[in-house]
């Protein structure tokens, strides 16, 4: 029994190591904004009542957004990871053009994350504005920073 999971694990190492670091960082970016994604769709959930507004869950997704704001996320943007470079990256090149907008662009949704976690308690009204506010965030980072779907 233990040879089979052995060889799985070899194997799951082995092709790690064949990703290459540019590949790795568009992986996780992925997985990055999947996370924000998911705890944003909760909210809006409950904001456009499509799902019964919940205290505990408003806040522990808000909780989640306020903790992946914290992540140092910039450093997922390698050079060689911009749409120009790489299939599957939405990432437009003027990222690397104004890195230190860029960066502040992701400073600001951190900002706008502090205290949210109580600020949708309460009722299904608190949960817009803490939605707006985040997704203004995202849109100014979006718009010069993300190709168009």
């Amino acid at each position: 029994m233990r040879q089979p999971i052995l060889v799985a694990a070899l194997c799951l190492a082995g092709s790690a190591v064949l990703a290459s670091p540019a590949e790795d960082a568009l992986e996780a970016r992925h997985g990055y904004m999947k996370m924000i994604s998911i705890e944003m769709s909760t909210l809006a959930g409950m904001a456009k009542g499509e799902v019964d507004y919940d205290e505990a869950a408003a806040s522990a997704a808000a909780a989640n957004l306020m903790a992946l704001a914290q992540y140092d996320a910039p450093k997922l943007f390698v050079e060689g990871t911009s749409s120009d470079d790489m299939d599957g990256s939405d990432a437009l090149p003027a990222i690397w053009e104004d890195k230190e907008d860029f960066n502040a662009k992701f400073a600001a949704f951190a900002d706008a994350t502090a205290g949210i976690d109580q600020a949708v308690m309460g009722d299904q009204g608190n949960v817009g504005p803490v939605l707006q506010k985040l997704g203004t965030t995202c849109r100014d980072c979006h718009k010069p920073y993300r190709m168009d779907d």
